[in-house]
């Protein structure tokens, strides 16, 4: 069996949507002739933890953790923030206000951590690499991103070595919603960077098709090089899924899993229902609408100071097997995606998850989303605007005439649909590593 290096700042015990695609390749490479090796940070790095991932990893994979000075402490010192969550790798433009400490440690963050806030990691990380396929015989190297640091450790690693190296991002790099606005020396080092491991890698595997657009587009000598860039979806894990019974809810239960803010608000569908209710075409006694993960104060705010306030049901971060028992007990599944400049690009992990929910989708995003496009593919689900709050409102009410009638409009395409399984997915990125080697 052929051994590959995976080089990745989020596996488990961290939780969140960062860790699926690693844990799952981990999972599944193994059936398709590839062992991987495991260079990631200290548990102790991650302040978001779900110990039900680490059952799924093989017991004969070799785990390594390098140490890694994490700025959360001079973040905090700078901020006053000591008690909240903090994540200065991913600073998040949602328009807020932000008091003076605040903008003084996004200018640090944002001057001086290129590419990102893990930057320090590289130090330790590229030597123990080195040493790991020393001593393993390692055949290749996989780097997962962001952070983008990780890409800068696989640069560094398959330069000393000179194994094949693929770079894995799941994101944009520079320019992207979440990243910061640097000052002009420093976006161009991160760009700079950013040139350099697309053209030294010796493959790039995307989980979505707009990232190799946008890398062309910034890097134009990129289009000679295309027939190295592939598409490798992000997916879903039946094995993840519980097999249940079909159940009849009391309440038409409608739930959205995952992050809560900023660009991801629940305005229009609270003012679709909102209207609906006033309308009198639903009973709102017979509806549910349940928000699993992490939220904000304002979208908060917003749901407990609406029509549906005793109609909506807020869970905080649930361990991912939990978080899928909550998707099977629902009767439709709510996607937000929210018009950005990468919106059109953007496919959230969460859709594909919903797809292994088998159960319809209501989704408010641009016509022009991929999103959009990948529910018109798999017809499972329904989508509308979020400026068209008479097509929300018209989607919903479909999607609660079926429940109250126990009918379902909504006939998914499975044969679309299992081409996201993660079985495949580990598939498409062994084929990737054997043509490398």
């Amino acid at each position: 069996m052929k051994k590959v290096l995976i080089v990745a700042y989020y596996f488990p015990p961290a939780g969140g949507a960062g860790v699926q695609r690693i844990l799952k390749y981990t999972k599944y490479l193994q059936n398709f002739g590839w062992q991987p090796y495991i260079l990631t940070v200290s548990p102790d790095s991650h302040e978001v933890k779900d110990d039900s991932f680490l059952s799924e990893i093989p017991e004969n994979t070799v785990i390594h953790h390098s140490k890694i000075f994490e700025p959360y402490d001079l973040y905090r010192a700078l901020t006053g923030n000591k008690n909240k969550y903090i994540d200065v790798n991913s600073i998040k433009k949602d328009g807020r206000s932000k008091s003076a400490k605040e903008k003084l440690a996004e200018f640090v963050r944002a001057t001086f951590f290129i590419p990102d806030a893990r930057m320090f990691w590289r130090f330790n990380a590229i030597k123990e690499g080195v040493e790991l396929i020393k001593k393993y015989n390692i055949d290749a190297i996989y780097s997962s991103s962001p952070p983008y640091t990780c890409e800068i450790i696989g640069r560094g690693i398959k330069r000393k070595t000179g194994l094949p190296w693929v770079a894995g991002p799941r994101d944009p790099w520079t320019g992207y919603i979440s990243a910061p606005d640097r000052p002009a020396i420093s976006e161009k080092i991160d760009k700079a960077l950013e040139r350099s491991v697309w053209k030294e890698a010796d493959a790039v595997e995307v989980a979505w098709p707009g990232i190799i657009e946008d890398a062309i587009r910034k890097y134009p000598e990129l289009e000679k090089k295309r027939d190295k860039f592939f598409h490798n979806p992000n997916g879903f894990d039946l094995d993840d899924y519980p097999d249940m019974e079909a159940s009849h809810n009391e309440r038409f239960t409608l739930t959205y899993t995952g992050s809560l803010f900023g660009k991801a608000s629940p305005r229009a569908i609270i003012t679709a229902i909102e209207k609906l209710v006033k309308e009198g075409k639903i009973n709102k006694e017979n509806i549910l609408l349940r928000v699993i993960g992490r939220y904000g104060s304002i979208e908060q705010e917003m749901l407990e100071n609406s029509l549906i306030k005793d109609n909506t049901e807020l869970i905080p971060y649930l361990p991912h097997k939990e978080s899928i028992e909550y998707l099977m007990k629902s009767d439709s599944l709510l996607m937000l995606c929210s018009g950005t400049p990468y919106t059109d690009l953007i496919v959230p992990g969460k859709l594909y998850e919903y797809l292994g929910a088998s159960k319809p989708i209501l989704s408010i995003s641009p016509e022009s989303s991929m999103v959009a496009k990948i529910l018109i593919e798999t017809n499972a689900g329904l989508n509308s605007d979020e400026t068209d709050i008479d097509k929300i409102a018209e989607n919903y009410l479909t999607l609660y005439n079926d429940w109250a009638n126990n009918t379902n409009s909504i006939i998914a395409n499975e044969a679309q649909i299992k081409k996201y399984d993660r079985r495949e997915l580990a598939k498409n990125l062994a084929g990737i590593l054997n043509s490398l080697v």
